[in-house]
């Protein structure tokens, strides 16, 4: 048996807002944008990099808006992704060193809110395994 996590729903209450933060403010890339019946718009994005996607629409889920939190984002270089995102408009937190772990966050508009996670060095994992 085979199963991947691929596709992530969001909940947003402005498909647009969301559609524009998570495209232009976070660089995901957006994969479409349909109405497949009338009252459900489904809105896929995809952070760079990644095989997971997200969801927004409308229609799809009755999840409330802002509610979901803990979506990480794990990425090689915390300082060169956090100084794009800041370029790009975001607003992210400042970096917090956990041990040798690098963690930033951030909320879209709804106030889902995600963390960005710094890939773990070879020599960090090593310590946390003796």
């Amino acid at each position: 048996m085979e199963m991947r996590l691929e596709v992530v729903q969001v909940p947003v209450a402005d498909v647009d807002a969301a559609k524009t933060f998570y495209a232009d403010r976070m660089g995901f890339v957006l994969d479409h944008d349909v109405e497949y019946i009338p009252g459900m718009r489904v809105v896929q994005l995809t952070p760079p990099g990644s095989t997971t996607s997200i969801v927004i629409g409308t229609g799809m889920n009755s999840m409330s808006p802002g509610s979901l939190e803990g979506l990480q984002l794990v990425v090689p270089d915390m300082a060169s992704t956090r100084a794009e995102l800041l370029r790009r408009g975001a607003e992210i937190s400042e970096v917090q060193d956990l041990g040798g772990i690098a963690f930033a966050y951030f909320s879209d508009p709804d106030g889902n809110r995600w963390v960005i996670q710094e890939s773990t060095s070879p020599d960090v994992k090593e310590a946390f395994q003796r």
